[in-house]
């Protein structure tokens, strides 16, 4: 027998004649796949996908058998899978149920669906583990448990002071590292993953923007938030206190990280002198040891080698970003294929599977 609560669970029932997520009598948005790929192969703009359901949308957005098949056509062996409706970092879950006990049923419900699909594609499917940001203790406990499904990493909030949590650079998350480093579970940073990040998203654009254009320019600032989040990581000093522990900017674009990483040893150095002084290697350095970068569209005029070079190209993986507007549907490796042809072969490899075969453990 089902417990009595079970209508309030994370649900799609029929509204207003589109598929929509509930929770608790909430709606939280509609059952699309987040996608902007329509059963005819086509893309439209982000803005006309906003108000449409399920049956239009590419069936690789929704569903498993099919997302398999398009990535066997791509040529796409694994992929590494962020929610949508409950937010990229989990936020939408905490904005909307205010029962805790409710909201962690959800999230574990969510997890345990990533751990069975990630086991039913033979590891082809790498869902990171939905975080309950607001509470370390059970961000911890919740990690641990995902290990034992064996998931591969953790998706984390940029914000978990929107939750209620201290914010990142506390000390209070030292044990959250811990537990991530001693499990090898990477720690990721999708773009928009906070409240106060999807703020910026809404603020980036002036109003009287074209309503097609807000979309992109909120999103092309978006990367910039993940340079934020490189920086307050380092700078807290945690990577010092956890060496193994490695995180991942998630949808990131790589052209803004050789320019940051000189920004911040010379402003740390300008500003903090006593607290540069205080960490064993430069700002900079630990980008190469501790992060990594995702690349999808970038051209960088011909010195793409270059520019892989200055971020280090063991620290850099190949993303498709279907079925979201800036995706590289409908042939993602053919997409990159010229620009991947002109480095190294080294590095060919190593963006195109060395790297996250070895931080996923495949």
């Amino acid at each position: 027998m089902l417990p009595f609560w079970w209508p309030s669970v994370l649900r799609v029932v029929p509204r207003d004649g589109l598929d929509t997520w509930v929770v608790d009598g909430q709606e939280i948005g509609f059952a699309r796949g987040g996608g902007v790929v329509a059963r005819d192969h086509s893309k439209i703009p982000f803005f006309e996908s906003s108000e449409k359901g399920l049956d239009w949308v590419h069936e690789a957005a929704y569903d498993p058998t099919a997302r398999l098949a398009l990535m066997d056509d791509c040529g796409i062996h694994a992929q590494v899978l962020f929610p949508n409706v409950v937010g990229l970092g989990g936020t939408t879950l905490n904005n909307v149920i205010p029962d805790e006990a409710l909201r962690m049923l959800c999230l574990e419900i969510y997890n345990d669906a990533m751990a069975e699909m990630q086991d039913a594609s033979s590891q082809r499917f790498l869902p990171m583990t939905l975080m309950p940001a607001w509470s370390i203790d059970r961000c911890i406990a919740e990690t641990k448990r995902a290990a034992g499904l064996d998931l591969r990493g953790i998706n984390m909030t940029s914000d978990p002071q929107d939750a209620g949590s201290p914010d990142l650079a506390s000390r209070a998350w030292d044990p959250l590292w811990e537990v991530c480093s001693d499990l090898g579970m990477p720690v990721h940073f999708h773009i928009g993953s906070s409240n106060t990040a999807m703020d910026f998203f809404g603020n980036y654009f002036w109003p009287s923007q074209h309503e097609y254009v807000k979309p992109a320019i909120g999103g092309g600032m978006l990367f910039l938030n993940s340079a934020r989040v490189v920086m307050n990581t380092i700078f807290s000093g945690l990577f010092d206190r956890f060496p193994n522990l490695q995180m991942v900017a998630v949808e990131s674009g790589i052209g803004w990280i050789p320019f940051m990483l000189e920004t911040m040893d010379y402003e740390l150095s300008e500003n903090a002198p006593q607290q540069y002084k205080e960490m064993s290697k430069k700002p900079s350095e630990y980008f190469s040891s501790n992060w990594h970068a995702t690349f999808w569209f970038e051209e960088n005029q011909g010195h793409l080698q270059f520019l892989m070079d200055q971020v280090g190209d063991t620290r850099i993986l190949f993303e498709t970003d279907f079925p979201h507007p800036t995706c590289l549907y409908p042939a993602p490796v053919d997409a990159v294929a010229e620009k991947m042809n002109a480095l190294r072969p080294e590095t060919r490899r190593r963006v195109m599977g060395e790297n996250a075969a070895r931080l996923y453990r495949l």
